[in-house]
């Protein structure tokens, strides 16, 4: 089939790669000439694990193109994907102006018979609208819309489209639920389930979907926060909740609190959704407030570990990403925890080893080229994203590097007794503070067996 992308952003480019390499000709279209002239030269606006290589064996192979004016490749396209961003506007709901741009802008371009169809994600009623508009824009004349959310998450999207749990189509007619069909043809064939439904089920399972990920996450760390308080160990209960099988060990990862493009801003607009048809999301208005607050409060511990006088002290972030694996820093929770750290007077070195956020964000902060320059001379290290690299750390050669002997992992990478036995005090999340002088003579859970879970 031709298929034409609307947007190469993370999901436009992504999804175009992954159709054409199930053997469909792909188009890739963006008003940004410099993206597009940059993307001819297979330099990709975004980090994602493997997609770069993807993109340039597509490529080669014909079947993914990109094109800076839609004329002429919406014109032969059997099916043409909106994928541009639905950013949140102040009151929580999504900014739709740029779907609605593009869906006026292919109005007048698309020929009898092919299907629009939105992958942005989009509050329910969405399709609807959008059919409506595009269908005054042609004079009247009937146009196919269908919804067809996205489940990818950053760091593993190729894997999420090729091997996803579920393909979810909306669709309000059997023709546009054919022509959908026919482009997953390939993953269907594999037996991966297909959930064929109406377009206002499709959007709200997009949100509701997300919705559900990031409760478990802040449940978990308001249960981390009681095993602290208890002395109880995380690590045991994420194991054991998440061994039953109508619970799964995904997402039962304590830490600072969920950030990136997707969980902050869908679920914002889930609430504003519920909220607008007077059926309010009462625990997702909660999560929202939760959420920020965690990353509120862990500032103030790393405060506490800095000792009474932070005023010079050191201190090196070890991650600005919202998590691994990306170079996205949208809502991460380093954007609220380093300036509060430097309000407070403290001197940051930070590292990550894709991140770096854009001119404005995080001034005064010192980049340095690696974890252990970060670590030169610093009072205590703090782990606020779950890289790999991090998990490799010589800690003898890190311990060494520090003027302090406080490492503070919120993320749970490292066994506790693997930290101690160079010298230092550590510090993770719902796991007691420990330290050479009072090591446990039990070793943590962490220790000897591998927890399960998936950060979104």
């Amino acid at each position: 089939m031709k298929i034409v992308m609307i947007g190469t952003g993370y999901v436009g480019l992504t999804t175009g790669a992954c159709l054409a390499d199930l053997g469909h000709e792909i188009t890739c279209v963006d008003l940004d000439a410099e993206r597009i002239a940059a993307l001819k030269r297979h330099e990709l606006p975004v980090f994602e694990p493997g997609l770069a290589e993807l993109v340039k064996v597509q490529m080669a192979k014909r079947r993914l193109h990109f094109a800076a004016r839609p004329n002429r490749p919406v014109r032969s396209a059997d099916v043409v994907f909106i994928t541009v961003g639905t950013p949140a506007r102040q009151d929580g709901d999504a900014d739709l102006t740029q779907v609605e741009a593009a869906a006026l802008e292919t109005a007048r371009l698309l020929r009898p018979g092919a299907l629009l169809v939105l992958k942005s994600t989009v509050p329910p009623g969405t399709a609807h609208r959008i059919r409506q508009l595009v269908c005054g824009r042609r004079g009247g004349s009937r146009v196919r819309v269908a919804s067809n959310p996205e489940f990818l998450r950053e760091g593993s999207a190729i894997a999420d489209f090729m091997e996803t749990d579920r393909i979810v189509i909306g669709a309000d007619d059997d023709r546009s639920r054919t022509l959908l069909e026919e482009v997953y043809e390939p993953l269907i064939d594999k037996g991966i389930p297909l959930i064929s439904t109406s377009t206002i089920n499709a959007e709200i399972t997009k949100y509701a979907a997300n919705a559900l990920l990031a409760l478990k996450i802040g449940f978990i760390n308001q249960v981390a926060d009681l095993c602290e308080s208890a002395g109880g160990d995380v690590d045991y209960v994420a194991k054991g909740i998440g061994l039953d099988k109508r619970i799964g060990p995904a997402f039962l990862a304590p830490g600072p609190g969920f950030g990136g493009s997707c969980f902050p801003k869908d679920i914002r607009s889930f609430a504003h959704t519920g909220r607008r048809l007077s059926a309010p999301q009462h625990l997702i208005e909660a999560l929202i407030d939760k959420n920020e607050e965690r990353k509120r409060e862990l500032a103030h511990r790393i405060l506490r570990e800095a000792g009474p006088a932070p005023a010079r002290r050191r201190v090196a972030i070890l991650g600005v990403a919202f998590k691994a694996n990306t170079d996205d820093v949208r809502e991460s929770p380093a954007l609220t925890i380093i300036p509060l750290l430097q309000e407070a007077g403290l001197v940051v070195r930070a590292h990550d080893p894709k991140a770096h956020p854009p001119a404005g964000q995080l001034d005064k902060v010192v980049w340095c080229d690696t974890a252990y320059e970060a670590a030169i001379g610093a009072d205590l290290a703090v782990i606020l994203t779950d890289w790999p690299d991090y998990r490799d750390l010589d800690l003898e050669r890190l311990a060494g590097l520090m003027a302090g002997h406080t490492l503070m992992d919120l993320r749970n990478i490292f066994a506790p007794s693997e930290v101690i036995r160079h010298g230092l005090r550590y510090v993770s999340i719902g796991r007691p503070a420990i330290d050479a002088a009072r090591r446990s003579g039990s070793a943590s859970l962490t220790d000897r067996v591998g927890i399960a879970a998936s950060p979104a």
